[in-house]
């Protein structure tokens, strides 16, 4: 089945694949006529105010060839990491799904009129879609309640961001000085994503920290591992996400992000990988110790 897509901004370490682009939304003189008026709330709202941010724009646009270069970048400002879209008539003509009741629509400058809506997809419901619709499918599921007692226990210990983003951006962890110089974290999930999805997007960021390819931290017993290559570091918090996840009752398709990065399996070191297990499943509350204690 073939769903309208558009290849999201990458957010590292868990990146989007490309896709290819269906639908197409043009420009016309109207379009240039408003452009100023968006130009200037885009400057006053600061949305590309680092070097980073224009980076991710100008990728961006530059796959987003079905739609006009405009288009994209108001595209990419509304949701980061959009991969697929549509509106709502042709969500329920082509695939029986529609928006939900939560649903925020996405503005788009339109031909021959001022605007018009379209829907991310994972602001869609109805008739299921293939797994391949989907940048980081995860099988199984992770009770709501389960996942609210691990974000409960995670944030006892880190700062825990749930913007919602397009299917394209997962998460990401990010470390900062905190009083006196001592190390503090933020970890970002995509609240549009499903909980198991987020159970294995956790699992991955706290990864990158317990590996140490954030530096060192004595406070967390983390050695200092940041000569490894970037393929390296995201074949050992995949597999250390996915032997999580598994061990959760959880499948997600690794095996596709990890073919992107062949060439970490190098330098794969076991051993590392399951210290990191270890240390994961402690902060998210489900080491087989702490297990045990609760009688489980």
């Amino acid at each position: 089945m073939a769903i309208p897509q558009y290849p999201g901004g990458d957010m590292p370490p868990r990146r989007p694949r490309d896709s290819e682009d269906l639908f197409d939304w043009a420009e016309d003189e109207d379009a240039a006529i408003n452009r100023p008026l968006i130009d200037q709330l885009i400057n006053a709202t600061r949305l590309y105010d680092t070097a980073e941010a224009r980076q991710d724009m100008l990728d961006f646009v530059v796959r987003f060839r079905s739609v006009a270069p405009f288009n994209a970048m108001l595209l990419q400002a509304q949701r980061p990491g959009l991969t697929h879209a549509a509106t709502a008539s042709d969500w329920q003509v082509r695939f029986n799904r529609r928006p939900t009741a939560t649903a925020r629509p996405l503005i788009i400058l339109r031909t021959m009129g001022p605007v018009d809506f379209v829907f991310d997809v994972l602001d869609t419901e109805g008739d299921p879609l293939p797994a391949g619709a989907f940048v980081f499918p995860t099988f199984g599921s992770v009770p709501e309640t389960d996942w609210a007692a691990i974000l409960s226990r995670v944030r006892k210990a880190f700062t825990v961001h749930l913007p919602k983003d397009g299917d394209g951006r997962a998460g990401m962890i990010r470390r900062q000085a905190g009083p006196k110089g001592k190390p503090e974290y933020e970890v970002f999930l995509n609240a549009g994503h499903p909980p198991a999805t987020q159970f294995v997007t956790l699992a991955h960021e706290l990864a990158h920290l317990y590996l140490g390819h954030l530096g060192e931290d004595r406070r967390l017993r983390v050695s200092d591992r940041r000569f490894g290559s970037h393929a390296q570091d995201e074949v050992e918090a995949e597999m250390t996400a996915w032997i999580v996840a598994r061990r959760a009752g959880v499948t997600p398709l690794s095996e596709k992000y990890l073919g992107d990065y062949i060439d970490g399996f190098l330098s794969f070191d076991q051993s590392v990988v399951l210290r990191a297990v270890n240390a994961v499943e402690t902060a998210m509350g489900m080491s087989s110790t702490q297990m045990w204690k609760r009688g489980v």
